[in-house]
């Protein structure tokens, strides 16, 4: 009973956050950018709710109680992320982007070739990465409440097209907010518990947990998991480069006025991602430690309801209802992030600039905006009951991979490179993206000759490709960039572009265009 009253809390406290909101999204601004009006507080807490998907807060935690000092690297990744976003991206593609990645990209390359391949490019990540969270949210569901799975999904799929359709960037800001307050509470509560039992010392949990696996010590160490220095290389590169390609990271860029309130979105984000992710350790280790590291193993789902298992052990029914509403509220949150991203990539990008030549009117932007979130989460849902015994890592691996393959590398060199050509970004992003899309196929989370979807050895030996696809994507942006002459002016331009990035006005770009067109 107790679950079903923070479930229904959850859904009625969402809904009134859209309907407060469902009011003010008449015109593309509003839908796409939440009027510019958000802080950096508001947009820093934002960003990581938006990130700490359902893979951070159930699964990291589940693999630090089975493999210990290796289930950290996830975090460690994700993490120094944002570092890279902070002092190489956020703040040029706030100055030179409007309300997506390919407005800041068509800065310096107005191509509708270019903005096609990178609004699709954006479809597959979204997509993909929301029918990963969408399936894990139906076996959460169907676990706790004992709902069948595809009605579990479609009643998540519903509530994330609700929020977008009604409530556009803002109400996904406040869904993202509120759930990341409760993800941290859920947390902390969690971890003072675990300390509690331990004298509130940490060097006395470390003690145990070495003892009480059958790892012993070795479970402090790494190895455990990953004992392949490639596969750690590949795994924590397309974790730190591909968020700088996300999607829908990068459109929270765009909801705040100007550059220093940017930096302060990222600085905020990088300060609640670094403590949750330092409690995943205690939330890990608690769990060896109270439900015991064999109970773990052979409780199946893949160590992902750890922290709902080591909640009931600790606080009983009660505590492991908050923490399961928290986990719902956490994929909530995601998949209406990733839901926007998607429609503002075919409504902005596809049918505004590409179809209608630019000339659609804001309110028909804003309704075909909507009527693409619907039809976004009517695959999504029919996708995610499909795929409900698919193992999911492979869309996980493959939103990273190919968000660091492809997209990384456009961005990177927009804004640093001046030979960089509109042929060398078509070039890169599309090596980027294939390469990406299909060392994972070849890989071991399709190929198995046990349990793969193709029943047959891998023919590439990495379950991330990241350490192969991302210098390929590099290496076409490169080559197509040297093989290519550059546009009349492309020098000029290059200049004012690169003011702007970094100053945030257009006057640099308008006086280059002026030349350009004497």
């Amino acid at each position: 009973m107790s679950s079903v009253i923070f479930f229904c809390s959850v859904i009625i406290g969402t809904l009134f956050i859209t309907y407060s909101a469902a009011s003010r999204t008449f015109n593309t601004r509003e839908f796409y950018a939440a009027g510019n009006r958000m802080t950096g507080l508001q947009n820093g807490v934002a960003i990581a709710g938006d990130y700490m998907s359902a893979a951070s807060f159930l699964g990291i935690a589940g693999t630090i109680a089975m493999y210990g000092f290796d289930g950290f690297l996830y975090a460690i990744g994700f993490f120094v992320s944002y570092l890279v976003m902070l002092f190489l991206i956020a703040e040029p593609l706030h100055n030179l982007g409007k309300y997506t990645l390919a407005d800041a990209i068509s800065v310096r390359f107005e191509s509708k070739w270019l903005r096609g391949a990178i609004a699709a490019v954006t479809l597959l990540i979204t997509v993909f990465y929301m029918i990963a969270q969408l399936v894990g949210a139906g076996a959460l569901i169907h676990y706790l409440l004992g709902i069948d799975y595809a009605a579990a999904v479609m009643v998540v799929g519903t509530l994330m097209t609700i929020y977008v359709v009604f409530g556009g960037m803002e109400a996904t800001s406040w869904v993202q907010i509120i759930k990341a307050i409760l993800l941290l509470t859920g947390t902390l509560i969690i971890c003072l518990i675990v300390l509690s039992r331990f004298h509130w010392s940490l060097a006395e949990l470390f003690v145990y947990v070495g003892e009480a696996t059958p790892m012993k010590e070795r479970f402090l160490h790494p190895g455990n998991k990953f004992n392949q220095p490639l596969d750690i290389l590949s795994l924590n590169l397309a974790l730190i480069l591909g968020t700088a390609g996300l999607p829908h990271i990068i459109v929270r860029l765009f909801t705040v006025k100007d550059a220093p309130t940017t930096r302060q979105s990222i600085i905020t984000a990088t300060w609640v991602m670094g403590a949750f992710y330092l409690m995943t350790i205690l939330l890990g280790f608690g769990a060896s430690a109270f439900i015991g590291w064999e109970f773990i193993q052979d409780a199946g789902f893949g160590g992902n309801l750890t922290v709902t298992m080591l909640a009931e052990a600790l606080g009983g029914e009660f505590l492991m209802a908050y923490i399961s509403a928290v986990a719902f509220a956490t994929i909530l949150a995601v998949v209406t992030g990733l839901v926007l991203s998607a429609s503002s990539a075919f409504a902005h990008d596809l049918y505004s600039h590409i179809i209608r030549n630019g000339m659609a009117s804001e309110r028909e932007q804003v309704w075909v905006a909507k009527l693409s979130s619907v039809g976004v989460g009517v695959i999504s849902i029919w996708l995610a009951i499909g795929a409900q015994k698919m193992n999911v890592a492979i869309l996980v691996a493959l939103t990273f991979a190919v968000a660091a393959s492809a997209n990384f590398p456009l961005i990177f060199f927009t804004i640093y490179w001046r030979r960089f050509t509109l042929q060398g970004a078509l070039t890169g992003i599309v090596t980027g993206a294939l390469s990406a899309l299909i060392l994972v196929c070849l890989g071991p989370s399709v190929m198995d000759p046990e349990s793969g979807m193709i029943l047959a050895e891998p023919l590439f030996p990495l379950a991330n490709p990241g350490v192969v696809s991302i210098p390929l994507g590099f290496f076409g942006a490169i080559v197509g960039s040297l093989a290519s002459r550059p546009a009349p002016g492309a020098s000029d331009h290059y200049d004012a572009v690169l003011f702007q990035a970094h100053t945030g006005t257009r006057q640099g770009l308008r006086h280059s265009v002026a030349a350009k067109s004497e």
